[in-house]
């Protein structure tokens, strides 16, 4: 059976907040990433959160000189134009992934608990892929599950984005 793809990146809080929020649509790399279309990928938030918090579909991936990049998607990238361009200094290619559809997790995954369910555990420096079938992927998709709502809850009009990883 072919599983959909999942991978793991390390990001700073704001970073991830940003995807979250929506206001972020890319997540930009020093070196392409091999992620395919449609894949998760899920954010672990650097120390001191400690956590992954969330995750998003992949819509597409982009290797393009740096002032291409920026003029695509410097509004979406989180960061301002000149820490844009300090980033990518000296490289003559940069990489965007471009992500859609993020997820909120309703609990964090805290690192301790990765590193209970899979032995020697380290947040990846690049990216790691996850298996489907693994314990890191149960533990993530664990904080998926939403709590029951309230009463309260229930008469709200809010809604949370959908993320359908198998």
């Amino acid at each position: 059976m072919n599983h959909p793809q999942n991978v793991l990146i390390s990001l700073e809080e704001r970073h991830a907040e940003n995807i979250l929020d929506g206001t972020k649509t890319v997540e930009l790399r020093r070196r392409p990433m091999q992620v395919a279309i449609g894949a998760t990928v899920w954010f672990y938030v650097k120390v001191p959160v400690g956590s992954v918090i969330g995750c998003a579909k992949v819509a597409g991936a982009h290797t393009l000189a740096p002032s291409t990049l920026w003029s695509r998607f410097g509004p979406v990238s989180g960061l301002q134009r000149r820490e844009f361009f300090d980033y990518f200094a000296g490289l003559p290619t940069a990489f965007a992934l471009s992500l859609k559809e993020p997820c909120r997790l309703a609990m964090a995954i805290p690192l301790s608990e990765l590193r209970d369910v899979s032995s020697g555990f380290h947040p990846p420096q690049f990216f790691a892929n996850v298996a489907s079938d693994g314990p890191l992927f149960q533990a993530m998709s664990r904080g998926l599950r939403r709590k029951r709502p309230t009463a309260s809850q229930q008469s709200g009009t809010r809604h949370e984005p959908a993320l359908a990883l198998a």
